[in-house]
């Protein structure tokens, strides 16, 4: 009776360890395929965006001709800033390709170099008005179907919109050596434009710094008064169980309803401005106050108890008690939480879009009442534009989010390890 015991047991147990060994398997199964997804999902960004960091430049021999830039003998350096700088671009075009005679691909012919570079050639007269009536080898910036071609479509793949004729003249440009590609600082350093080539994140991120500038500042002093508040003043009753009940419900309502609210109350009933940081700062804050809240109240409560009872010994006062012992000891923990909930209000596109941020902003804001977009309406804004050049700045702009996500949560991660006190 005892072997049979015995052999029952033994099968019990066997089982239970292969049991055990199955779900461990099964658990390593789940974490490997998420995290093979989270690398798919970077690799193809990374693949998609790398492109828009490296910008194509054609080289040109320009001759600033007064009579080409319509500016009079002598001419006044004021004069520089509404000269026909398009002008001396398509009279180098057109000696450098003078087999090309008819209107259609003369316009053709002056697509190959983009809009924008006008704007170079201007800042360069103004910085040195010297260079009326002489030559220079200039580096102009390429229309973004000649980037598309040069990067990617010289495989024989159809990239972008060029013609047939357009890419035999990139293909002649290339053999002379008048085509390169060279970091994109522009992406960094420019707005938002409606020409790919020119289009940057300056304006957008700036607009996302102010945005959180203005949630920061209002949802941590409010969110940390309020926990302090409810945590050691407020009594135990059936009122400030409803305020609990409803603070925990705000965390997980949409955040578009966020947005809804800022649009009756901040824009349409006081009165302010749509599409600026300010009214943007504060629906987020609005979004990211039941976070800082509840992370604030958890960690007054990791605060032990002797701290205060110790405090209250020696002759403080409640409000000392709080403000000197315990809200020292629960500011890493407070940080954190609004660090974190600042984080996901960066990503948040459905309330910005409610505010009219939106809108189509070339210049940085240099304030919080200047018009501006953030990153993720950005992203939007050049998802849904069907240029081939857009898309890569899409993915761009994306890996820019991304790293300010992690910088933020690497930021949270130091903190709570650097000011936590281990009881």
């Amino acid at each position: 009776m005892s072997n049979l015991v015995r052999e029952t047991v033994r099968s019990n147990l066997k089982k239970r360890y292969q049991a055990e060994k199955r779900f461990r398997l099964y658990g390593v199964a789940s974490v490997s395929f998420g995290l093979l997804c989270l690398v798919f999902l970077f690799g193809d960004i990374v693949y998609k965006g790398a492109g828009a960091f490296r910008q194509t430049v054609v080289e040109a021999e320009l001759y600033f001709d007064p009579e080409v830039l319509d500016l009079d003998v002598p001419f006044e350096t004021g004069q520089l800033r509404s000269a026909n700088y398009d002008g001396v671009i398509r009279l180098m075009l057109r000696e450098q390709f003078p087999e090309v005679t008819t209107r259609s691909d003369r316009r053709a012919l002056y697509s190959l170099i983009s809009v924008d570079a006008t704007y170079d050639l201007q800042a360069m007269a103004m910085a040195n008005p010297d260079l009326i009536g002489q030559s220079r080898k200039i580096w102009l910036l390429a229309d973004d179907d000649v980037d598309m071609y040069y990067k990617y479509g010289r495989e024989g793949e159809q990239v972008g919109r060029l013609g047939e004729s357009a890419r035999g003249w990139v293909e002649q440009l290339i053999e002379h050596g008048a085509v390169k590609t060279r970091f994109n600082t522009g992406f960094f350093t420019n707005g938002d434009s409606r020409n790919p080539e020119s289009a940057g994140v300056k304006g957008a991120v700036l607009g996302s710094l102010f945005t959180l500038l203005v949630t920061f500042l209002i949802s941590f002093p409010v969110g940390v008064a309020a926990a302090i508040y409810m945590e050691e003043f407020a009594p135990k009753n059936k009122i400030t169980d409803f305020i609990e009940v409803n603070i925990n419900n705000l965390a997980a309502v949409p955040s578009i309803i966020f947005g809804l609210l800022g649009l009756a109350v901040f824009i349409n009933f006081f009165g302010v401005p749509r599409s600026v940081p300010l009214v943007g700062g504060l629906v987020l804050s609005l979004m990211t106050l039941p976070t800082v809240i509840i992370s604030s109240r958890a960690s007054i409560t990791a605060v032990p108890p002797s701290i205060r009872e110790a405090a209250l010994g020696i002759g403080a006062s409640k409000v000392q008690v709080v403000l000197h012992h315990v809200l020292p000891l629960a500011l890493p923990g407070m940080l954190t939480g609004a660090i974190i909930g600042m984080a996901r209000a960066l990503g948040e596109t459905a309330p910005l879009l409610m505010i009219g941020m939106i809108a189509f902003i070339i210049d940085p804001p240099s304030s919080v009442l200047d018009p501006s977009t953030a990153l993720p309406v950005q992203i939007y804004l050049w998802a849904d534009s069907p240029e081939r050049a857009f898309t890569e700045r899409t993915s761009a702009a994306i890996m820019v989010l991304l790293a300010f996500l992690i910088v933020m949560n690497s930021l949270a991660v130091w903190l709570r390890r650097r000011l936590e006190t281990r009881w």
